[in-house]
């Protein structure tokens, strides 16, 4: 694993190990960067389920402005923490929490222009967080949040942002953009 572009462009990402493990492909991240890439530089971005912390840091490269990792397992938070020792002092903040659970627990007042929901698959954890877009508003107007899954996975039509899919063999990006 390694940072695809921007400032940070080349660097070695550590990965958890495991069977059950399954960081984002170089090849379905740099797809997820080219659909959202003007809207990187400047952002406030909301990594949840952040594993390894790889779309965060990626994001940060490329001139987010600021990251917010989620991320609850022990052994995952332990490598963000390696990750993210490249980071610019004060481009980031990382949160053991639930994602869930952080995401009902957020200020009303915050707002994140790009989320990345990558949860682990086989779970039922992008449909909530896909009811919890339709709920809250943690999303800024014209923000976008990229969802990754099996292809066979759907994910609902939410009142107030546009989707589109994105398959790449087994795996699916689903991105919801708000309304501005």
């Amino acid at each position: 694993m390694r940072v695809i572009s921007g400032s940070l462009r080349g660097r070695k990402l550590l990965a958890p190990q495991g069977f059950d493990i399954r960081p984002t492909t170089d090849k379905v991240k740099e797809s997820a960067f080219n659909i959202i890439q003007f809207q990187v530089p400047g952002a406030r971005v909301l990594d949840l389920f952040a594993g390894s912390g790889q779309l965060g840091v990626e994001a940060v490269s490329r001139g987010a402005e600021f990251v917010t990792f989620v991320e609850k397992d022990e052994a995952s938070l332990k490598i963000l923490y390696k990750n993210t020792e490249i980071l610019p002092d004060g481009s980031f903040e990382i949160v053991k929490s639930d994602a869930l659970y952080f995401l009902k627990n957020l200020p009303e007042s915050r707002r994140f222009d790009i989320v990345f929901a990558d949860p682990p698959y086989d779970t039922s954890l992008l449909d909530r967080v896909a009811d919890d877009l339709s709920k809250r508003d943690f999303v800024a107007p014209g923000g976008t949040v990229v969802c990754e899954s099996r292809a066979d996975k759907a994910l609902p039509e939410l009142e107030g942002f546009a989707k589109r899919e994105f398959r790449y063999g087994v795996i699916k990006l689903t991105v919801y953009k708000k309304s501005s």
